[in-house]
């Protein structure tokens, strides 16, 4: 991938003559079955350029109560957008209850703000929506004239779980954000897909927002290494993240709670020890907390992984 970095051929994005980026955007948007991508620094700014494109000020958008593009972007749509969140409570499979989306759209009243897209995330917590549960999603938001954006920053894990082409999750979306930096190992990176006069409007939001980039075909060949060599590995993930679920219920007094795609969640609450001194002093990177914890495999975990988790603890 470096060396791919090293050779890329440049030129300036933000007058948009850098062939690189072209070559990742219109990769990307082939794989994701839509007509223009956009290539932007983060999946922050992907979510938020997405959201500022489908809604004006005094608009909102119904989310999930933990989604990123709520809970964990600092806020942007409604502070730089003026657009009203309204989020309701995920179900235990990741899903938004539709019944619930419905109740939340409101009525085209001087009261309200208006109700105008409906954003969903593919995995939550690691766990994949169903190809059916996205379609009933597209048609409640046909019903009722919403837009509809999947914030994809792992959907290719979702693939990977599914054994499908990632375009038959991004189908019914008017739009989807997706990374590059997160399971597929590029150092920066998220493309934004959509049609060709929403990407458009996209790209006039990036630039408002910082993200015209010079030379970016630099990032940009990183991006497509990774599209190239690391997508079809993403079930070794998968794998090894079972793999450490199934070592940490070894350790008495740690408990698994779910290993969803390359996601494990566990609880150290009953452990008799200081799991993250533990985990420093055997060089284990690893944000675990006195209860809930996270613990994410990626390309970059050794093989051995399993096996050095319980030999750190115990």
């Amino acid at each position: 991938m470096r060396a791919a970095m090293a050779d890329a051929t440049v030129g300036d994005d933000v007058w948009g003559d850098d062939p690189t980026v072209h070559q990742l955007e219109a990769y990307t948007a082939s794989l994701l079955g839509k007509d223009a991508a956009l290539f932007v620094p983060s999946g922050t700014q992907s979510n938020l350029c997405a959201l500022l494109a489908h809604c004006q000020r005094g608009e909102e958008y119904i989310v999930g109560q933990n989604a990123h593009t709520y809970k964990y972007e600092a806020g942007g749509a409604a502070v730089l957008g003026g657009i009203q969140p309204q989020p309701i409570e995920f179900e235990a499979d990741g899903t938004l209850d539709l019944d619930e989306v419905r109740a939340k759209i409101k009525p085209d009243n001087e009261h309200f703000a208006m109700t105008k897209l409906l954003a969903l995330e593919n995995t939550v917590d690691g766990k994949v929506l169903p190809l059916s549960y996205m379609t009933e999603g597209r048609a409640l938001a046909d019903e009722f004239g919403l837009r509809y954006h999947l914030d994809g920053a792992r959907v290719w894990n979702a693939a990977a779980a599914l054994g499908i082409d990632v375009a038959e999750i991004a189908e019914p979306f008017d739009s989807a954000s997706v990374c590059l930096s997160k399971g597929l190992g590029a150092p920066v990176g998220s493309v934004l897909v959509g049609s060709a006069s929403f990407i458009a409007a996209a790209k006039r939001w990036r630039k408002m927002l910082g993200g015209g980039l010079r030379q970016a075909g630099i990032l940009a060949a990183a991006g497509i290494y990774a599209l190239d060599n690391h997508r079809a590995r993403l079930v070794d993930d998968h794998a090894m993240a079972q793999r450490m679920g199934d070592a940490l219920d070894t350790v008495p007094g740690v408990a698994t709670t779910a290993v969803n795609t390359n996601m494990v969640f566990c609880d150290f609450s009953g452990y008799d020890g200081d799991a993250p001194a533990r985990f420093a002093e055997h060089n284990i990177l690893a944000a675990v907390g006195p209860a809930a914890s996270r613990l994410v495999a990626h390309l970059d975990v050794p093989t051995d992984a399993p096996e050095r988790l319980v030999a750190a603890l115990t």
